[in-house]
C-alpha cells in the first residue's frame, strides 16, 4: 500500500513495513533493500517460510475451519506434502533451488526442503536482520496529519498469545505478503450443516493415521483434494473423490482462455501474486523512483473496461487474475518490460509441459518416474552448474556488501 498523492523522489530511501516472511514477504524484502529501502518485515510466526513452515498443529474446535470463526493455525501443510513443480523452475532468478549435500535432492522434494532453502536464501542475503518474528498486525490504517504514512500496529507474540501490549509505528509504504492459503474455503452443499458426521477441511489435515477405517469422502479434486484422497485410502475402508463435472469446468476454462487471454492483453490488467518476485522487484523500484505508475484514472479506467469484459463473457469472478504459465510470450513481455527477467530457455518451458502431462498421465509416480528429453536434460546439466556459480557470487556480493556497511 502506497498513499494515493504521497511524491516520491528519485531514489528516495523509504521506510518500508513487509507483513509475512513467506515466500512473497522475503522476496520483497530482498528486492527493497536492494533499492536501498529501510525495511522491517513483521511475522506471527517464530520462524521464516509462511506456509512452508510445517506446523503440525491443527484447528481445535472448528475442524472445518467455518470463516466465521478466527484461524487459530496459520499453515495448511500436510505432513507428506511434496510439490507439483520441478525444482529447476522453481527458486529466486538470482538464487536456484539447487539440491544440497544431505537433504531431499529430489526434483519434487517434500515440503521442508523449500522451508529450508527459503532460510539459505535469508542467511545469503541477511535478511534476518530486518525480520521481526512472533509479531502479530493487528491493525494498518492511514496515519493521521497531512504526510500521507501509514501506521502498523502490532502485538508480541513471545508468550504465543495475543494479549501483549500494542506497539505503533510509522511507514511510507506497506507490503502486504500474508499470504491467501490460511483461511478454508467452504463449499456450499445442502444438508452439510445438519450431517453429524466428522467434517474435516484440508486445511486441518495432516496425516491419514485418524480415518484408519473409515470410510471417507474427499469433496473437491484439486491438487491437495487428490494428494489426500491417495494417501488415505491407504489405511481407510472407502475414500470417494467428489467434483464438480468436467463438462462445467471445461466450459469455463473455455470463456476464459478463448475470450480473454487473447484478446485482453493480460500484462495490462493483471499482477498475479505467483510473480511475487517480479512484483517485489516492481514495488521496489517505483519506491525508489526507479519507475512510475500511469496516472490513477487511467489505471482505474482500465480495471474497469477489463472487468466489464470478462463479466460479459461470462468468466466466474474467481478466475478473474488467472494467468497460464503455459504461456510464456506474456512472462517474457511481463518480465523483460517490468522487472529486466532474462526469457524463459526452451528446456524450462519444456519441462513445465512435460511435468504436467505426467502428472495428468501418471498421478501416482509423476513425481519420482519420468523420461526427459535430451533437451531437458542438457538444460538441467548447465543449470546446475549455473545455479552453483550464481549463488556463489550472489553470496559473494552479500558478503562484501556487510563488510562495506560494518567499516
Amino acid at each position: 500500500m502506497v498513499s494515493d498523492d504521497i511524491k516520491i523522489k528519485p531514489l528516495q530511501r523509504q521506510k518500508v513495513c513487509v507483513i509475512g516472511a513467506g515466500m512473497a514477504g522475503l522476496a520483497s524484502a530482498r528486492e527493497l533493500r536492494r533499492e536501498g529501502h529501510d525495511v522491517t518485515v513483521l511475522e506471527q510466526s517464530g520462524d521464516v517460510g509462511g506456509q512452508w513452515l510445517y506446523d503440525p498443529r491443527v484447528d481445535g474446535a472448528e475442524l472445518l475451519g467455518a470463516a466465521a470463526a478466527p484461524v487459530k493455525v496459520h499453515g495448511s501443510m500436510y505432513a507428506s506434502l511434496r510439490l507439483i513443480s520441478a525444482r529447476e523452475n522453481m527458486g529466486f532468478t538470482d538464487f536456484q533451488f539447487e539440491p544440497k549435500d544431505g537433504r531431499d535432492g529430489r526434483r519434487f522434494p517434500g515440503h521442508r526442503e523449500v522451508y529450508l532453502y527459503l532460510k539459505d536464501f535469508c542467511d545469503a542475503f541477511g535478511l534476518m536482520e530486518s525480520v521481526r518474528l512472533n509479531t502479530s498486525v493487528v491493525c494498518v490504517a492511514p496515519a493521521p496529519g497531512p504526510t500521507r504514512q501509514w501506521t502498523v500496529r502490532s502485538v508480541d507474540l513471545g508468550n504465543g498469545k495475543c494479549d501483549g501490549a500494542e506497539k505503533e509505528e510509522v511507514f511510507d509504504a506497506v507490503v502486504v505478503a500474508n499470504g491467501h492459503y490460511s483461511q478454508p474455503r467452504l463449499p456450499s452443499i445442502p444438508g452439510m450443516e445438519a450431517w453429524r458426521g466428522r467434517q474435516v477441511h484440508s486445511h486441518s489435515y495432516r496425516e491419514p493415521e485418524p480415518f484408519r477405517g473409515e470410510v471417507v469422502v474427499v469433496v473437491g479434486c484439486g491438487e491437495s483434494g487428490k494428494d489426500i484422497a491417495m494417501e488415505v485410502r491407504r489405511v481407510a475402508k472407502e475414500v470417494h473423490l467428489v467434483a464438480k463435472s468436467m463438462e462445467e469446468v471445461t466450459q469455463g476454462l473455455a470463456k476464459v482462455i478463448a475470450k480473454h487471454s487473447a484478446s485482453l492483453h493480460l500484462q495490462l490488467h493483471v499482477f498475479a501474486p505467483w510473480f511475487f518476485e517480479a512484483q517485489a522487484k516492481w514495488v521496489a523500484q517505483v519506491l525508489s523512483g526507479k519507475r512510475t505508475l500511469p496516472p490513477e484514472e487511467e489505471m482505474m479506467r482500465s480495471v474497469e473496461e477489463y472487468y466489464c469484459a470478462r463479466e460479459v463473457a461470462g468468466a466466474p469472478k474467481k478466475y478473474t487474475h488467472d494467468v497460464s504459465l503455459f504461456d510464456t510470450t506474456y512472462i517474457d513481455e511481463f518480465g523483460s518490460k517490468y522487472c529486466d527477467f532474462p526469457g524463459v530457455e526452451k528446456w524450462r518451458y519444456e519441462l513445465l509441459v512435460s511435468s504436467f502431462v505426467n502428472m495428468l498421465d501418471n498421478l501416482e509416480t509423476f513425481r519420482d518416474e519420468y523420461e526427459d528429453s535430451d533437451t531437458i536434460r542438457k538444460g538441467v546439466e548447465e543449470w546446475h552448474l549455473s545455479a552453483q556459480q550464481a549463488q556463489a557470487a550472489a553470496t559473494k556480493k552479500q558478503s562484501l556488501g556487510l563488510l562495506e556497511q560494518v567499516e
